[in-house]
């Protein structure tokens, strides 16, 4: 096996001549300036990339990933991140954006170890348990994936929409969205799980209009949806 990452760069050489050939002046540009309109959380999965998916070129998204796609508030590098592109940028939208297929998603489903990624996929866990009362009635382990994945990206939304970033931007009257999708592996397309958060005031009652679309079934009991949320 080859050490050599030649091939890498004679792509990247390729792709550069490509660029400047049917857009003259692209990096010029690029240098002069970066005025993105949106931010993405994702997964750091290989097959998840953020500009091809959106179609937008470099320089229109800034990105932040990590396995799984997941915002806790002890974590300093995703709000640092979030920080720079609220307050710097000056970003309009914040997409979070989960995966169907998501191989930690499906560790914390199934309760797999994984290694030292088990201690942040805890946090996933914790989801699963929590609403296990709307995933485990499933019939399908693909389906349980599924709702789990969609549920991951609802809870990181709101946690992203109750930051002290992104509360104090819309404090002081700036416009920023928080948007919840999940892409799909299969088919290239984006699922909006229609969470979309523009203010502080109306925090609490998407995300609970957005967990309540997976009805609880309390065992015994048939399914139905619930006054109040777990």
């Amino acid at each position: 096996m080859s050490n050599s990452l030649e091939h890498l760069l004679a792509n990247n050489r390729a792709w550069a001549a490509r660029v400047e050939q049917e857009r003259p002046g692209f990096f010029t540009g690029l240098m002069a300036q970066q005025k993105p309109r949106y931010m993405w959380i994702g997964c750091a999965d290989s097959r998840v990339p953020a500009n091809e998916i959106t179609g937008l070129d470099p320089g229109e998204v800034f990105v932040h990933r990590n396995v799984a796609n997941v915002v806790v508030h002890s974590d300093l590098n995703a709000l640092s991140t979030i920080q720079f592109a609220v307050d710097h940028l000056r970003v309009e939208h914040i997409m979070v954006t989960g995966h169907y297929g998501c191989a930690g998603v499906r560790a914390a489903l199934l309760g797999q170890r994984v290694g030292l990624a088990d201690n942040w996929l805890a946090h996933i866990a914790d989801l699963r348990l929590r609403h296990r009362k709307r995933i485990d009635h499933l019939p399908t382990e693909q389906q349980r994936h599924d709702v789990l994945c969609e549920i991951n990206v609802i809870e990181q939304v709101g946690n992203v929409a109750l930051s002290t970033v992104v509360q104090d931007a819309w404090a002081r009257g700036q416009p920023l969205t928080i948007h919840g999708w999940c892409y799909g592996l299969k088919d290239g397309l984006v699922n909006d799980l229609k969470v979309s958060i523009s203010d502080a005031d109306s925090v609490l009652d998407i995300f609970r209009a957005a967990i309540k679309r997976y009805p609880r079934h309390d065992s015994g009991q048939p399914l139905q949806p619930e006054e109040d949320d777990e």
